[in-house]
């Protein structure tokens, strides 16, 4: 059991749905960045997604592209990333973190090396959005051997036929995609996640969190109500960029929060 799946047990003990909160490691500095993190559990947010900074982020829209262009501006490395999550770590033993990001860093570094420094700093999980399953071997089954989940990605172009492809080796939960396209780029709609939702849900035991085009309370609640939670990013990492406070980015933050467990 990680930190992931107790989470997850708890949730559904008290009938609350997940919101999951992501932010770019390293925006727009180390130290505001870590402050940000540090707050988000008592605004609300079950699961930390953390976005570890890097220079081809092909599935991300133009505000996290620049969130991530500001963190490797600022110095931000998967070392810098891994000490965040370790100095978060060091007050908070029980938030799950997931890192999100690509898998280039990851083969610079070694994965072997990699998953024992991110264990050691505290991550539970990754989300590695450009390693398919046909690639299971080079970290997603390692990663589980280490003992952190492995988050797959599933797309409203994910068909029956791919579907259990996508969910064999996932562990934690899957992500729903719930737009074709970049993250930031449209708006999420009940009516179409649902059946969606439904359809892996029909192949999975895994809670099923629904993510991408999701910016306000209100569209917070209406999708986390057809999944078992729900992740904002992009509106998120927005409030920094317009240069709003840590305090007022937190406080938008709960407003979700708020959204999703009212599901």
């Amino acid at each position: 059991m990680t930190r992931i799946d107790d989470r997850f047990a708890q949730l559904k003990a008290d009938g609350k749905k997940a919101f999951v909160a992501y932010v770019m490691a390293g925006d727009p500095d180390f130290d505001t960045s870590l402050q940000l993190v540090k707050g988000l559990p008592g605004a609300g947010v079950d699961i930390i997604e953390l976005g570890l900074p890097f220079t081809d982020p092909m599935a991300d829209g133009p505000t996290i592209q620049l969130a991530g262009q500001r963190a490797l501006e600022g110095g931000m490395t998967l070392d810098r990333t891994l000490e965040l999550a370790r100095t978060f770590r060091a007050e908070d033993d029980t938030t799950p973190i997931v890192l999100m990001g690509y898998y280039n860093p990851i083969y610079s570094r070694g994965v072997g090396k990699f998953l024992e420094q991110a264990k050691e700093a505290g991550i539970d999980g990754l989300i590695i959005v450009d390693l398919p399953p046909e690639e299971d071997d080079e970290l997603c089954l390692p990663a589980q051997k280490a003992g952190l989940n492995f988050i797959r990605l599933a797309t409203p172009t994910t068909d029956d036929k791919r579907l259990p492809k996508v969910l064999q080796n996932t562990s934690g939960f899957v992500y729903y995609v719930s737009i074709t396209g970049i993250t930031g780029a449209a708006a999420a709609e009940a009516a179409d996640v649902g059946p969606e939702v439904a359809r892996i849900k029909s192949q999975t035991d895994l809670p099923v969190i629904v993510g991408f085009g999701i910016r306000t309370p209100e569209s917070s609640q209406s999708i986390a109500a057809i999944a078992d939670g729900c992740v904002v990013g992009s509106a998120i990492v927005g409030e920094l960029a317009d240069g709003k406070s840590v305090d007022e980015v937190l406080s938008f933050v709960k407003s979700l929060a708020d959204g999703a467990h009212r599901a």
